[in-house]
This record gives structure tokens, sequence and C-alpha cells, in this order.
């Protein structure tokens, strides 16, 4: 089949993308370089997941002093929603605008909230997340409610929600996109890096490619790993793709580039020519740039006379630091749930013994502090010696830090006095976004407000890469959306 489309890449971006163009009829062709994860024993098995690295690939990167990195990418069907925790948040309408933080001013985005409103509404309907607007004091205006209420919190966190509504803070539901009937008829779980392999979590496979896979018009192609871009002009010609130990070429009218934010860029570098001796749509020299990950603490608060019976825990939230808290008024982030550590999990994260992690698990909550890492054009992804090489340089940590503060002082208030807290490590990109961002000037971005390259005519890239800035939320609806809109676009723009 010659498709109209070319998409690299089936995980959030790309499956999403593949699910608004296919009512269209338009010939679409996915290229994943894993294969679909299939069930086993593994996949709620806390010592193989957390200690174990059972499902993590067998690859290299590299820090800027040449140390190498084990990332926590994986490549399956659906890419990292496989394993991620499924909060599907909006960006705060805020955040779209330039927003001033106590360490930098963010740029804002082409496009206003308003722009992006609708298609936040039908990636939540899509993605069926379960959710409430009620007591966020920083959510924005939805058109639509959430298709189904949000996930009870189990009789402990709604301990924890009354302690915390007790000292004003506003409690609202994390939204969420996981049916907990159907999780946890597998196994007593929760489900924050743990394989989906039945449906139950709204990853990309089981919410967008399967809603794509219904047409007959769209195709995945598993085990089939990306090379190179090929380009002549302004016009990309092809990819080189390597599969089954065989070298081919592939093309399509348009190509849509969705690999995520860290191999989208280094893919776009590799893929240097003589008309693009700097990297495909790097004219501006902003591919790479611009990588930001989130300030992330995992905070563990300890009770010895308390026990944590939960099986799930994660599902609630507090925003009313988001937009204040600093000295001057500004911007802190946003408080949520981690999914549920158990022993096994807390000795394969922190090296304690098995019993120890028990004891400590068993008679804690599990929280975590998320901040906004403000974009540096010094922070980035490069390509060397046929390496990806990660330069991420933190921001905004100030901030951070105010906010792990307020979160330790309100779970010792909550009746849990002994708060051990650690940031994520830097070979942990969980919500790695930037590197190829979206703007209006092509000297200062690589992607326009549809998504398409300002130096290539039948190019786009639709993945977290193209995020001008990481808000303090979790990125995944907010690329969904994205993904939407440049469906809209594409379907326009086909021949």
């Amino acid at each position: 089949m010659q498709p109209d489309v070319l998409i690299i890449g089936s995980g959030m971006g790309g499956a999403t993308l593949a699910a608004a163009l296919a009512p269209t009829g338009r010939r679409v062709l996915i290229l994943e370089r894993g294969e679909r994860l299939a069930d086993c024993p593994e996949a709620r098995d806390p010592a193989a997941i957390f200690q174990r690295g059972h499902f993590k690939p067998n690859e290299t990167w590299r820090d800027i002093s040449g140390a190498p990195l084990h990332p926590g990418n994986y490549a399956y069907v659906g890419g990292n929603t496989k394993f991620y925790g499924a909060v599907l948040l909006r960006y705060r309408a805020e955040d779209f605008a330039p927003l001033r933080h106590i360490d930098g001013t963010t740029p804002g985005w082409p496009i206003g909230y308003d722009t992006l409103e609708p298609f936040y509404a039908r990636a939540e309907t899509l993605y069926r997340v379960r959710g409430d607007v009620a007591n966020d004091p920083s959510e924005p205006p939805h058109s639509a409610p959430y298709p189904f209420p949000p996930v009870p919190d189990e009789p402990d966190i709604a301990a924890l929600r009354q302690a915390f509504s007790a000292q004003g803070l506003h409690v609202s539901a994390l939204p969420l996109g996981v049916d907990i009937d159907a999780w946890l008829k597998r196994a007593s779980t929760g489900w924050d890096a743990f394989p989906c392999t039945t449906g139950a979590k709204s990853d990309a496979e089981s919410c967008g490619l399967a809603e794509a896979l219904k047409h007959p018009n769209v195709t995945l192609q598993t085990g089939t790993k990306v090379i190179r871009i090929l380009a002549q002009g302004r016009r990309v010609t092809g990819v080189e793709v390597e599969r089954a130990g065989t070298r081919e070429t592939l093309s399509a009218p348009i190509v849509v580039l969705s690999a995520g934010a860290i191999l989208s860029s280094a893919l776009l570098l590799a893929s240097a020519n003589d008309d693009h001796p700097a990297g495909l749509a790097n004219r501006s020299d902003q591919v790479g740039r611009n990588f930001m990950n989130h300030n992330l603490t995992g905070m563990v608060a300890y009770n010895p006379f308390r026990r944590n019976r939960t099986t799930y825990e994660k599902t609630i939230q507090v925003n009313d630091f988001y937009l204040t808290g600093g000295p001057n008024g500004e911007p802190l982030g946003n408080i949520q749930m981690l999914g549920r550590i158990t022993g096994p999990i807390l000795a394969g994260e922190s090296g304690l013994p098995l019993w120890l992690s028990r004891h400590i698990a068993d008679r804690s909550i599990h929280i975590m502090a998320m901040s906004e890492d403000l974009p540096d054009p010094n922070s980035r992804v490069l390509w060397r010696n046929g390496e990806v090489v990660l330069d991420w340089k933190k921001t905004n940590t100030r901030a951070h830090d105010l906010l792990v503060g307020r979160l330790k002082q309100a779970m010792r208030r909550a009746g849990w006095p002994i708060t051990l807290s650690r940031g994520f490590p830097k070979s942990k990109p969980s919500h790695q976004c930037g590197t190829n961002c979206m703007g209006a000037d092509p000297a200062a971005s690589v992607v326009d407000a549809n998504l398409k390259a300002h130096d290539l005519d039948n190019f786009y890239i639709c993945d977290a890469s193209v995020l001008p800035t990481s808000a303090a939320v979790n990125p995944s609806l907010t690329i969904a959306a994205l993904a939407l809109r440049a469906g809209e676009h594409i379907a326009k723009a086909l021949p």
C-alpha cells in the first residue's frame, strides 16, 4: 500500500493523529520500532519492573560528559504510554501566555487556550478520562463535561483529602485514564509504571490506535525502525527503515514524525544531508534545544503508628500553588498523588532491604510535587557518534524547593510527620518535552502552529517535542489535543 500519510511512532502523538485521520479514508501507515506488548507474569510483578527493569529497552544514551544513561523510554506499540501514570490534565489557560516565574518568564505559545480547548474535550472523550472540574482554583473552562466520573478515593485517601481541606487547601479529583474495575480484575496493583495489557488503562494503543485501526485505510507496521529521514530542498522524499535485518525506503506525500521529544530531535539531527547540513528542519538551529522535563520530587510521608491500606492511591491533587505561592506571587506548581508504592517498589527504587521497605511503604502516603522546567536553549539533545546525548539543564529549582516545602508542611499537618523526599534523576526523563518547539517565527522555532516544519512543505512533527513550555502538569493530554488539531490541518493539506 502506498500511503497518503506516513507516521513515525505509535505513542500519544502518532496514535492520536492516526485516529484523527482515519475517518477521512486517506491511507495512513504507522511505523513502530517495537511490537505489541503481550500479557505476561512480569506485567504486574513490581520486582520485575522496578528492580530488574524487565521491560526497559536495551539501549544507552550519554550525558554531556559521556557517562552512560539508560533511559526510561519504551519501545512498544503505544510508546511510553504503555507504562505511564495515565494522568490526563489540561494545561491551565495561563500556561499559553508568557508567565513570570521566580527564575524567568516563559515565552508563551503561538495559540491560546481557547484555540486548543475543543480538542482537549475531544481528547478526553477519546481517552475515556475520568474526572471532575470542581474545587480546582486553576482549572480552565471546559466546553464539555468529562465523559466519566472520577476514580473514587480509597478510605485512606479520602481521609487525606479531608485533612488537606481542613488546612484550607482545595483538593480536586485527578483526571485519570483508568477503568479501575477492569484494572483490578487483572491484579490488585496500582498502575504507575505497570504496563497495560488488558485495555483498562487509556494508553495510546488501547484508545488512539484502537480507534484508528477500526478503519481499513489505516495500517500499523511493527518491528520497523526509522534510520534516516530523506529530504531534497523543501520536501521529504522518504524514510529509510530497518526491518527484519534489511533496509528499505518508504515514502508518502506527507510524513509525520512522532517519536518523542528526545528521539524525534535525534532523528532529525541524524538525517543531515547536503541540503540540510545541520539536520532536517533545523535552519533555525533550534532542533534539539529547549529540552524540558519538569522538576519532580517524590515524597514518602511516614507515620509509624498509621497504616496505608490503599491499592491504587492516585486520585487527588492540589493546585492552590499552581499560579501563586512564590515570594512575589510567582507560580510554584502542582501536587498530586503518586501511584501506590509497595515494599518491592520502594526496595527497587531506594536500595533498602525488602523488610524495611515493606515496613515504610505500609506506613506511609506517597505523593509528588511538580514544577515547571523553563525552556533553555542550552538544555538540549545532541547526536554524536551515532548516539543520543542528553544535556539537560534544570531550571526554576527555587520555585520547586518552595513547593516541596509547602507539601512537607501539609503532610505533617495531615498526620504524616516524617517526610522523605527525592528528586527524579536525570536518567528518568518521564515528562520529556520541547526540542522541536512550535512558534510563529521560523528563525526561533521548528514547526508552526499547525505542527508543520517551517523548512519543509510536507513534513510535520506531532509529539511532546513541539511543546513550547512544559507547564506544571503531565503533558499527555496536551499532546493528544495538538494531534487532533493537526489532523484537521493535515486532512485539508493532503493533495
